[in-house]
């Protein structure tokens, strides 16, 4: 079992940057690939970024590109997303997700991942 705890959200302006947080319990997080997923109000949610359990593999959603880079800490228990350039479209819940070692590696599909944190919101003005 793992819970994982998102912080880091809130309010920026368009072109400013955030950074959120996922802190994981327990000792077997370095075995978990980990992603970030977002949903905006009344859509869908969506793929924001990968990363395999070592940081070696990472993959972004084409929105994202560019902007963001997800980036993780084992010995901190801890899974980053540095967000830069925000902009009005970034708005939404962003939750962490662990998904027990399986192929493919990372994984770009919600319904892959098994653990789920509450998620954390984040606000772009305009």
């Amino acid at each position: 079992q793992v819970q994982l705890v998102e912080s880091g959200g809130g309010l920026a302006q368009a072109g400013g940057s955030l950074r959120l947080s996922c802190v994981a319990s327990g000792r077997t997080f370095g075995r978990y690939a980990m992603g970030w997923f977002r949903q905006a109000p009344g859509k869908e949610r969506k793929f924001v970024a990968a990363i395999s359990w070592g940081g070696g593999i990472t993959n972004y959603g084409d929105s994202v590109k560019g902007r963001f880079t997800i980036s993780r800490d084992n010995a901190k228990n801890t899974l980053y997303l540095q967000m830069n350039s925000l902009k009005p479209e970034d708005t939404a819940v962003y939750r962490c997700a662990a998904r027990a070692p399986s192929e493919p590696i990372v994984s770009l599909e919600s319904w892959e991942y098994d653990y789920w944190g509450q998620g954390t919101q984040v606000t772009v003005s305009s």
